[in-house]
C-alpha cells in the first residue's frame, strides 16, 4: 500500500509523520507534496527515506490511497486539474469536514471517503473521524480503518454530525486548551504561583485526568462528583463556573456551526459553477 499527500501543511504533516512513527507504513512507500515545494522537502528533513514529489500528477500516479490535504477553497482546482490521472482503482481521501464524499465522488470515478484527523493523533491518540463515499470499495474501507487505527481510535460517523463531531475530536483540543490556559493566567495573576508551577501543575492535571477516563475508572460526570465534595471548596467553584460559563458551549457550538454552513454554501456555489462552466 502507498499513500500519497497533496498538501503538507499543519495537519499533513501531522498524518505523515504519524503514520510514519507508528509504523503503520513505511517511509519509503509515501509521497508527498506541496505548493511551496520547500515545505513537502522540510518534513522529508525529517524522515529522509520519505519520498517527495515535484507535482501533484507524480504524487497520484505513485498512491494507492491519496490524502487530500488543502485548504477546502483549493479543494476543487487541485482534484478538477489532476482528475485524468486519479484512476477508479484509487481511493481519494479528505481531510476537510466542509467538503462531502458526495461532492468528490460527482466529480470523480474512484472510492473516496473522509478522514477528519485530530492533533491529538500526532501522539497517536484521539479520534479520527470517518465518512465512506456510497461509491467507496469494502477492501478500501478495511483498509483506511485499519491504517487510521495505527495513529487513532477511528469513528464511523454520518454527514449530519460532521460539525459537531469535528467540534468534539478536533477544534475541541484548542477550546480546552485555551480554558486551561485561562486557568493558568488566573493562577499567576491572583497568587504567588509562578508561570512554570502553574502550567506544570496544569499540564499534569489534563494528562492524569486523560488516564482515568482512558482507563475508565471514571466517567466524566463521576469525575467531577467525586472532586466536587458537597459544601467543598471545590463546590464553590464549580458555582461560579455555572454562572459565568453555564451556555459557553452552546455558543460555542452555534458559533462553529454557522460558520461551517457558510464555508460549505461557498464550497458547493464553487464545485457547482466551475463544473457548469465546462
Amino acid at each position: 500500500m502507498k499513500l500519497g499527500f497533496i498538501g503538507t501543511g499543519n495537519m499533513g504533516s501531522i498524518l505523515v509523520s504519524s503514520f510514519i512513527e507508528s509504523s503503520a507504513v513505511q517511509p519509503s512507500r509515501i509521497m508527498v507534496t506541496n505548493r511551496t515545494l520547500s515545505k513537502a522537502e522540510t518534513l522529508q528533513s525529517a524522515h529522509p527515506k520519505l519520498r517527495v514529489g515535484a507535482t501533484a500528477e507524480e504524487v497520484i500516479r505513485f498512491a494507492d490511497i491519496l490524502f487530500i490535504c488543502v485548504k477546502p477553497h483549493q479543494f476543487y482546482d487541485v482534484l478538477s486539474e489532476n482528475k485524468k490521472f486519479i484512476s477508479k482503482h484509487k481511493l481519494v481521501v479528505s481531510i476537510t469536514s466542509p467538503i462531502s464524499c458526495e461532492q468528490i465522488e460527482n466529480l470523480l470515478d474512484c472510492s473516496v471517503a473522509r478522514a477528519i484527523p485530530s492533533i491529538t493523533n500526532r501522539a497517536l491518540s484521539g479520534t479520527s473521524l470517518i465518512t465512506f463515499g456510497s461509491k467507496c470499495h469494502t477492501e478500501y474501507k478495511e483498509k483506511l480503518l485499519s491504517l487510521m487505527s495505527f495513529i487513532s481510535k477511528p469513528v464511523i460517523i454520518d454527514e449530519n454530525v460532521t460539525r459537531i463531531s469535528s467540534d468534539i475530536a478536533s477544534c475541541g483540543p484548542a477550546f480546552i486548551g485555551y480554558l486551561v490556559q485561562c486557568f493558568v493566567d488566573s493562577s499567576i495573576k491572583k497568587t504567588d504561583l509562578t508561570k512554570n508551577q502553574a502550567t506544570l501543575l496544569a499540564s499534569e492535571m489534563i494528562i492524569g485526568m486523560g488516564k482515568l477516563l482512558e482507563n475508565e475508572v471514571f466517567s466524566l460526570p463521576s469525575l467531577i462528583e467525586k472532586v466536587c465534595v458537597k459544601g467543598g471548596i471545590t463546590g464553590e467553584g464549580i458555582r461560579i463556573l455555572n454562572e459565568g460559563a453555564g451556555d459557553v458551549f452552546d455558543k460555542v457550538i452555534d458559533r462553529t456551526h454557522a460558520k461551517y454552513h457558510d464555508e460549505c454554501e461557498k464550497i458547493s456555489e464553487q464545485f457547482e459553477v466551475k463544473e457548469e462552466l465546462k
